[in-house]
C-alpha cells in the first residue's frame, strides 16, 4: 500500500533528482556572453596614456583588433623624445646606453618580447615580430637587434641631447658599483623628486584593450629604470610580470620598480585573482599588498602600480604610493584620466 510516509519520501526523491538535473543542464549549456556597452575600450598607465589611447582608439573605433590597437597606441610614447622613460629619448643606463624592453600579448595567448634592445625606436613592434615570425617568446640584446634589422627596422641613435645631458650630470656624483638600486640611494637625499621608479619618474607604459568582438590584448614598453646597471631587466618585457592577458578573464599590467613585480609575478597574480572573483581594483590592491607584506621597509621608498581590466570591460588600479594615474578611452569619453588609489 502506498501510504503517506512513502509518498513524502518519493516526492523528496523526485525533487532532488529534478534539482540535480537542472544543475547538470546548467553546466552543459554554455552561458550567453555578457553583453556590455563598455566595448571597445582601452586603458593605459600614467597621464601620457591619454595620447597613447587616442591612437589606439583610431583602431578600436573602426572595428579593428585589440592587438593592432595596443601596438599603435604605445608607439606614441615610444617616439616621444620628451618622454624620458619610454623609447626614443629615454634616460640611459649608467654606461650611457639606451636599452629598451617591451612585450605584447594577444587574445589567443600568443606573446613576444624583446629585452635590452638598442637602436630601435619601436621595440613593441619588434616584440610583435618575435611573436608572429619566430617560435620563441623572447629575444635579447644583440640577438634582438640583429632580428630587428633583418625584419627591416631602422637603426637609430636613441640618446637625445637632453637625455645625454641628464646622464652626464648624474655621472658627477654617481659611483659605478654593482649594488642593487644604488641609484635610489643616490637620489634619496639629493633629489627625491627624481627617485627612479617613484611617482615622479614614470618608467613604463602598459596598455590593455578590448575590441568590438570582446577580445583582449595588451602591450608594455619602457626604457627601464634610469641609470640602471647595463643589462638590467625589469618586469616590463616579462610575460606574467609586467603584462598578462587571459581572454576568458581579463588582463593586467604594471609600472614602477620592476624587481618587486617580478618577485611576485604581479600581472599574472592580478588576473588569477580576478578569476577568483576579485574586481580589477581589488585584485590590483591584493597584488600591491603582497609586495608590501614581503618587504615593508623597501615598499616605503618605491612605487609599484597595477592596472587591470576584466572581461566585462570593468577596470581598476592600485599602487603603493600616491601619484599613480591611468587613462581610459571609450565611446563615452576619450581623454579620461583617473587618480589611482594607493596604500600610502
Amino acid at each position: 500500500m502506498f501510504n503517506r510516509r512513502k509518498f513524502i519520501k518519493a516526492s523528496a526523491l523526485s525533487a532532488g533528482l529534478l534539482a540535480i538535473d537542472k544543475s547538470s543542464i546548467a553546466n552543459v549549456i554554455p552561458r550567453e556572453e555578457t553583453k556590455t556597452e563598455n566595448f571597445p575600450i582601452v586603458i593605459s598607465t600614467w597621464d601620457f596614456g591619454i595620447a597613447a589611447n587616442a591612437d589606439a582608439w583610431k583602431v578600436l573605433s573602426t572595428g579593428g583588433r585589440a592587438l593592432d590597437a595596443v601596438e599603435q597606441g604605445v608607439w606614441v610614447p615610444e617616439a616621444d623624445e620628451h618622454n624620458q622613460s619610454v623609447g626614443y629619448g629615454g634616460l640611459p643606463d649608467r654606461d650611457g646606453h639606451v636599452t629598451l624592453d617591451a612585450c605584447i600579448m594577444d587574445e589567443l595567448g600568443n606573446c613576444g618580447a624583446v629585452l635590452a634592445l638598442e637602436h630601435i625606436k619601436h621595440p613593441i613592434s619588434v616584440a610583435r615580430k618575435v611573436m608572429e615570425k619566430t617560435p620563441h617568446v623572447m629575444l635579447a640584446g644583440d640577438g634582438a637587434l640583429q632580428f630587428a634589422l633583418e625584419q627591416g627596422f631602422k637603426k637609430e641613435n636613441l640618446l637625445t641631447p637632453a637625455s645625454e645631458k641628464a646622464w652626464k650630470e648624474w655621472l658627477k656624483t654617481a659611483k659605478y658599483a654593482p649594488v642593487m638600486n644604488i641609484e635610489n640611494k643616490l637620489y634619496q637625499k639629493a633629489a627625491p623628486q627624481k627617485l627612479p621608479g617613484n611617482q615622479y619618474n614614470h618608467d613604463t607604459i602598459g596598455m590593455l584593450a578590448i575590441d568590438v568582438k570582446g577580445n583582449i590584448s595588451g602591450a608594455c614598453t619602457t626604457s627601464g629604470m634610469a641609470y640602471k646597471l647595463h643589462g638590467r631587466i625589469g618586469d616590463s618585457p616579462i610575460i606574467g610580470a609586467g603584462l598578462y592577458v587571459d581572454n576568458e578573464i581579463g588582463g593586467a599590467t604594471s609600472t614602477g620598480v620592476g624587481e618587486e613585480v617580478v618577485r611576485n609575478v604581479g600581472s599574472f597574480l592580478v588576473v588569477e585573482l580576478m578569476r577568483q572573483g576579485y574586481t580589477p581594483e581589488a585584485a590590483c590592491k591584493e597584488a600591491v599588498m603582497r609586495i608590501i607584506k614581503k618587504k615593508p621597509e623597501t615598499a616605503k621608498n618605491i612605487q609599484v602600480g597595477f592596472l587591470a581590466i576584466n572581461k566585462k570591460g570593468e577596470y581598476g588600479a592600485y599602487a603603493i604610493q600616491q601619484g599613480f594615474s591611468y587613462a581610459v578611452c571609450n565611446a563615452e569619453k576619450q581623454d579620461l584620466l583617473i587618480k589611482g588609489k594607493s596604500y600610502y
